[in-house]
């Protein structure tokens, strides 16, 4: 039997003998009566970590700044080169690059705070090899092992000491050796690079990883006692909300021992909110917003190295998640719903592999519960109705759309006025036009009180999201607000009522 059969036959033991179900056995029509459109917030960065919306996590980690998925450059101070996979991997590493792109940038494996494998863009790790070092193996071993040394007083100047006990060193443009034995630091030292940061990851593995198995077990489970509690349920239901969307991650079917780097204890915090959605009259949106192999190569999907890997070979293990979280929750009257997966990016991730992917996992789930079924629509270059064939052949299906004014060009250069003019006129108008496709129920998942203009006023922000809530508000499923707590004033929307930026209008 191959490993991905082996994990499938781990995780139907689990499922079947251990992770049964912690609520009254599943009911069909326990989960029939749902009070449409639902007026929801995201609890983001509470079982899915995401650094920017609370750097601060971070900040106990030694090495905070390279950990898994880092994306660096090394330039040689002796010929002022970048480092090279050439061809993008598959070969030799050079030294011969005046700038640096895609063939000079290297991922970071983080194996502890000093030593890492290096992956390159063809997704070879680099090694030792025969004559001179090459990026050629598909799996890290200790052969394709350095550390990293920082020089104590200028930490972007650094070495690489290969598994051989000898640093790398730039013999000449086509020739990188690990075969060095000096010690300096001068410019003329050809093992002495400088190391350039161009992309970073905050995501759940990068977290559990820096901080290793003794410390993360500890503050993973500090951050979900204190983040998320009671009385934020409390404080949810008494602005008139009716229901949370939580993301989850696919290592919470296996919890209390999910694969390392990840930690139990996510679990336990997700049936707490049950719980608590049940005393203060409240429904549940369980999002699977993190796939194993991700994705969309974002740090919310689980990513180690910002890699989109998820693909057909993902599904059955995929589908062991959802049906996981269905056989759980199936039977509890806060139930109201379970989406598939969050973003899915098009088009590495294709709309044949989506479908094979969203019909199992909705037949899973059936095999527990009646309740509602969101499919997530796909970013990226992708029709927005691709999915309606689809969700008009199954049973108490939505479709997941997320709307941000954000993260291009046209909305940066907008005035306030043009972004809240786009929301009345283009947002509505896209909205209206799925409805009125006799489509399926449309959720707007993802909303948030930021926009691209800067400088806002304490007005533009209450014109805007009154905007938003006013066409957001004909989405027949409903919207959920992009989140409950951010550092990002904006982005909070507890932050965004206590201050009075945002008016919610509940009918």
């Amino acid at each position: 039997m191959n490993k991905g059969g082996l994990n499938m036959v781990y995780l139907a033991f689990l499922l079947f003998f251990n992770l049964i179900s912690c609520f009254p056995s599943s009911s069909h029509a326990q989960n029939a009566n749902l009070n449409l459109p639902l007026k929801s917030v995201n609890l983001g960065n509470w079982l899915v970590t995401e650094g920017w919306m609370q750097p601060s996590r971070f900040d106990g980690i030694v090495n905070k700044d390279l950990l898994d998925g880092t994306q660096v450059q090394f330039l040689s101070t002796r010929l002022n080169k970048y480092l090279c996979a050439e061809s993008g991997g598959g070969t030799i590493i050079v030294a011969n690059r005046a700038s640096a792109s895609g063939w000079e940038t290297f991922r970071l494996w983080r194996v502890n705070e000093s030593y890492f494998n290096l992956r390159v863009l063809n997704k070879q790790f680099v090694g030792l090899g025969n004559q001179g070092v090459k990026a050629v193996s598909n799996t890290p071993t200790h052969s394709e092992t350095f550390q990293i040394v920082r020089k104590d007083d200028a930490p972007n100047r650094v070495r690489l000491k290969a598994s051989n006990g000898f640093f790398l060193q730039v013999q000449s443009e086509t020739l990188v050796t690990a075969d060095y034995t000096g010690s300096s630091w001068d410019d003329s030292d050809p093992s002495v690079f400088n190391i350039a940061i161009v992309n970073t990851l905050q995501g759940e593995y990068q977290i559990t990883n820096g901080y290793g198995p003794v410390k993360a077990p500890q503050v993973m489970q500090a951050h979900w006692d204190s983040y998320i509690t009671e009385q934020d349920f409390k404080f949810i239901s008494a602005n008139g909300l009716s229901a949370v969307r939580i993301p989850v991650g696919w290592w919470i079917a296996q919890d209390p021992n999910p694969p390392k780097p990840f930690v139990g204890g996510s679990l336990k915090a997700l049936d707490n909110a049950f719980t608590w959605a049940e005393k203060y009259g409240m429904k549940v949106v369980v999002d699977l917003h993190a796939a194993k192999a991700s994705q969309n190569r974002f740090e919310h999907s689980g990513a180690r190295d910002g890699f989109l890997e998820w693909g057909d070979s993902n599904i059955d293990e995929t589908v062991a998640v959802i049906e996981f979280l269905a056989a759980r929750y199936g039977g509890s009257p806060s139930l109201g719903a379970i989406e598939l997966m969050n973003e899915p990016w098009a088009p590495d991730v294709t709309l044949d592999a989506l479908t094979k992917y969203y019909k199992a996992g909705y037949d899973a789930i059936r095999k527990h519960t009646n309740a509602y079924v969101i499919l997530s629509a796909r970013l990226g270059p992708a029709n927005p109705k691709e999915l309606f064939p689809l969700a008009r052949s199954l049973n108490r299906v939505a479709i997941d759309v997320h709307w941000y004014n954000l993260f291009t060009d046209m909305f940066i250069t907008m005035t306030v006025q043009q972004n809240i003019d786009y929301i009345y006129n283009q947002r509505s108008s896209d909205l209206d036009s799925w409805i009125s496709a006799d489509g399926p129920p449309i959720l707007i998942g993802e909303w948030t009180g930021e926009f691209g203009a800067k400088n806002g006023s304490m007005e533009d922000y209450k014109r805007y999201t009154k905007a938003e809530l006013d066409v957001f508000g004909g989405a027949t499923f409903g919207w959920a607000y992009w989140s409950y707590k951010c550092e990002e004033n904006h982005w909070s929307l507890k932050w965004m009522i206590d201050n009075n930026f945002i008016q919610l209008n509940m009918r």
